[in-house]
């Protein structure tokens, strides 16, 4: 039978090892996940310290990366986490999201695959399903809009390029730029991928509408359809 690692409670650490000191005298940088969690609920129950409480925060979810995603059922739903905490964790993430946005009143330009890619990466890197979504460019190349078209399994049944050229003409875009996500973290295109980019790319010819790129979004990395000579 195993047991549990004991995790000590605040009281029982250095001082200078609380979470709460070593923060201020080294930088949040130097924190682990679980004493930046630690920090957010403040307290533990009666029978767990604020440490264990974070701990279990972090074996709630496969990777930190998916509470971007948790709903406030889900927070309550891990033991010892009420609503107050709850509301605590989900406006830190929340927070955290709306850092990595782009906050420039100006238009946001894209020159290449990487500045497509850094674009959508914030939003599309961590997605438990695949999102197409598609980018709408005036001539210079400057973001006018960007819409998620559908959720789901990519073909060319569901991506239909009626519903991406009927926004592209009411945005007035010159061009367009196509993305989804690969939930597995390898952004290598299937065939299901080069079949619907190739058929958009020729409904773009047929419109006027130029189809700029197809880029997939990985684990952090991406992969562009254009530079892989695709379209």
């Amino acid at each position: 039978m195993t047991t549990d690692l004991y995790v000590p409670k605040i009281s029982e650490l250095h001082i200078a090892d609380r979470p709460r000191e070593r923060l201020i005298h080294q930088g949040a940088e130097s924190l682990s996940n679980q004493e930046l969690i630690a920090i957010l609920l403040r307290t533990g129950t009666r029978s767990e310290s604020v440490l264990q409480l974070s701990n279990r925060v972090l074996a709630f979810f496969d990777r930190i990366q998916d509470m971007q995603h948790a709903t406030l059922e889900e927070m309550t739903s891990v033991k010892g986490i009420g609503e107050a905490k709850a509301v605590q964790l989900l406006a830190a993430v929340e927070l955290g999201k709306r850092l990595t946005r782009k906050q420039s009143t100006e238009r946001y330009v894209i020159r290449s695959p990487e500045d497509a890619a850094a674009y959508l990466m914030p939003d599309m890197s961590n997605l438990n399903q695949e999102h197409f979504v598609v980018l709408f460019l005036n001539v210079k190349n400057e973001v006018l809009h960007s819409r998620t078209i559908f959720i789901g399994s990519l073909n060319s049944s569901i991506v239909h390029p009626r519903e991406v050229f009927r926004e592209a003409v009411k945005r007035s875009a010159a061009s367009i730029i196509c993305a989804h996500n690969h939930p597995s973290g390898n952004p290598a295109p299937s065939p299901e991928d080069i079949e619907v980019t190739k058929r958009l790319a020729e409904a773009g010819k047929i419109v006027g509408i130029d189809l700029l790129d197809h880029i997939i979004i990985g684990d952090h990395k991406f992969l562009s359809l254009k530079e892989g000579d695709f379209i």
